[in-house]
């Protein structure tokens, strides 16, 4: 489970570029009940995403030459450390190390592989302030064409330890689940899993990083995702010791997860 005591690199911030912040608000808060708290009168600055008034998520406006997408930030004490153990490590700085007023300071990244993550260090903002919870982010997952290279990048950067399980219905594919460095494994945050390269057309081929976001009624959530202008590309289903899940797009092309929890 992810909590909001952050250990080092475990998911601690999530935010998404979308063409139309306003659009997003409206999706978002008909799909979770979430609100919108805009950083200054422009209906498309970059914003907080509340939940009964604890901060789950941001949303801010899209590059012009980017694809949209929700992007998954890990937890780092020392951000130049990161930025250059990613590039010692075969990865790209897409963007530098850059201060947050006094909340913080964050780079973005892609591993080898090309999944794009980003890492944060904390100022007055350790990170998310609701998470676990029904309408907030409980998981992370990682699709990539190479799964044993992914383990070996992440572990290296972050020291994530690894435990694995076969795909239920699927003994031949193996789900990697993460937890952070020196934890327990009830501190398990997310899962990465090797899929065929047709598998990640969502993200134009590069494997990508999606949040799974704890809703109570996954029928319910699937069935807002495509009554406000978003689609389901999988599910409702069950997931034996998982639970009921469904894999979505928004409006704008960034997929995400919705599940009921079986326990």
């Amino acid at each position: 489970m992810i909590t909001t005591d952050f250990s080092t690199g475990a998911p601690c911030w999530l935010d998404m570029g979308v063409r139309s912040v306003s659009a997003a608000k409206e999706f978002y808060g008909g799909v979770f009940g979430w609100t919108l708290e805009r950083f200054g009168p422009d209906d498309d600055a970059y914003g907080l995403f509340k939940n009964d008034g604890k901060t789950v998520a941001a949303v801010g406006p899209l590059d012009e030459d980017a694809r949209s997408g929700w992007m998954v930030y890990f937890r780092t004490p020392d951000l130049d450390e990161t930025a250059e153990e990613v590039r010692r490590l075969g990865g790209t700085v897409r963007m530098g190390p850059s201060e947050v007023d006094d909340q913080g300071r964050l780079a973005q990244f892609s591993d080898p592989q090309g999944g794009r993550f980003a890492a944060w260090q904390p100022g007055k903002t350790p990170g998310l302030e609701s998470v676990d919870e029904p309408g907030s982010l409980m998981w992370v997952e990682l699709y990539t064409t190479d799964s044993g290279a992914a383990k070996e990048f992440y572990k290296r950067l972050y020291g994530w330890q690894y435990s694995e399980m076969p795909v239920p219905d699927d003994p031949d594919t193996t789900y990697v689940m993460i937890t952070p460095a020196g934890e327990e494994q009830e501190r398990m945050h997310g899962g990465l899993m090797q899929v065929p390269q047709e598998a990640l057309a969502l993200a134009g081929g590069d494997p990508f990083w999606h949040p799974v976001f704890h809703v109570t009624d996954c029928d319910g959530a699937a069935a807002r995702v495509g009554e406000l202008g978003g689609s389901v590309v999988m599910g409702p289903q069950d997931t034996e010791g998982v639970g009921r899940m469904a894999v979505c797009l928004d409006p704008f092309g960034a997929d995400f997860v919705v599940l009921t929890p079986s326990m």
